[in-house]
């Protein structure tokens, strides 16, 4: 029988907390056997949310914590001085080993410190990327770093792609992906310092599929798999992504419904249509995960709904299952 997989998750800081990510919870242990679920938050409105369903009692757990880190907070502050917040307490689960990994809806930037300050990086990781997979045309590419380092080095972007390509092969199950980095051209001698000093690294790497350089143009069209760059420009990326998809989706919803022969054929082509939205729905991939820390740390989107929390557990448990710190420290680090 395999291991148990606990997850520590924070039920507050979200839009939708505690319920959704309650319900989350519970439907990740009705599905899948192998998870534990700490849900770690006010215990009488934990319990309250808990009493509206069926569950396996024996595999989820009420963490009580009384406070919250909102996302009026201040990053730094509110790690070091509520110490009793259901963030913190999450975090400091895995710190001290009673936790695999911790997933979260709250404060980006809290995360991020905490994810590094509480948990902390693996010996001889540089920096900790975050890394959401995105979906594209022809499936999905590993968007890395999106918003934890900006002011990046090439070492740092080429242990980035090295930690990219490990989670991708083996969580996401993509075999020998192909690694590009982020240019506004495909020739070499193009880019900004930092890319041109990146690029010949990424090229000498014999571990990974470097494929060289990929426009933004080319991302949503699945160009790579690991996307590589540093955080403000990944950060722009995915935001623009998810924007631009959220409003392209919403003009194509305004557009079928705005007459009554549009409307007949919206309910016509209406199984079709949802098939093809369920391809860019980036919430059955789970979280983003901040990688090269000592036990897995996943970002969810602050509205995040039941069934990306779920998605996001689920993350933890192949992340676990695969063990992708044993391999990021084998195949990066020589250990």
């Amino acid at each position: 029988m395999p291991e148990m997989t606990k997850i520590a998750l924070d039920a507050m800081g979200g839009d939708n907390s505690p319920g959704e990510m309650v319900l989350g919870a519970v439907n990740a242990v009705k599905e899948k056997e192998g998870l534990f679920v700490y849900i770690v938050g006010p215990e009488e409105r934990l319990k309250a949310e808990l009493a509206k369903y069926e569950y396996p009692a024996d595999r989820i757990e009420i963490v009580h914590a009384p406070d919250e880190i909102t996302c009026h907070d201040s990053p730094v502050n509110a790690i070091r001085q509520k110490k009793e917040s259901s963030m913190v307490k999450a975090l400091r689960m895995v710190k001290e080993g009673q936790a695999d990994g911790f997933v979260s809806s709250g404060n980006s930037g809290a995360i991020l410190v905490g994810g590094q300050v509480l948990v902390g990086k693996m010996k001889g990781i540089e920096r900790a990327p975050l890394a959401p997979v995105m979906p594209t045309m022809n499936g999905v590419s590993l968007l890395i770093d999106c918003g934890a380092n900006v002011d990046a080095k090439a070492s740092n972007l080429v242990q980035f792609a090295k930690m990219g390509s490990i989670y991708m092969e083996h969580v996401i199950g993509v075999p020998n992906p192909r690694v590009a980095i982020v240019n506004i051209g495909a020739e070499e001698e193009k880019g900004n310092a930092l890319v041109k000093e990146t690029f010949p690294l990424l090229k000498e790497c014999k571990d990974i599929n470097f494929i060289g350089s990929i426009e933004a143009r080319d991302f949503p069209y699945g160009a790579a798999d690991v996307v590589v760059t540093e955080a403000f420009v990944g950060n722009v990326m995915l935001k623009l992504s998810e924007g631009l998809a959220s409003g392209l989706i919403q003009k194509i919803k305004e557009g079928l419904t705005s007459t009554p022969i549009s409307a007949f054929g919206a309910a016509l082509a209406k199984p079709q249509l949802k098939k093809m939205l369920k391809i860019f729905d980036v919430t059955q991939y789970g979280g983003a995960p901040l990688l090269g820390l000592n036990g897995l740390v996943v970002k969810i989107h602050g509205n995040a709904t039941n069934k990306e929390v779920k998605n996001a557990l689920f993350q933890v448990g192949t992340f676990k299952e695969q063990d992708i710190n044993g391999k990021i420290k084998e195949y990066l680090l020589g250990e």
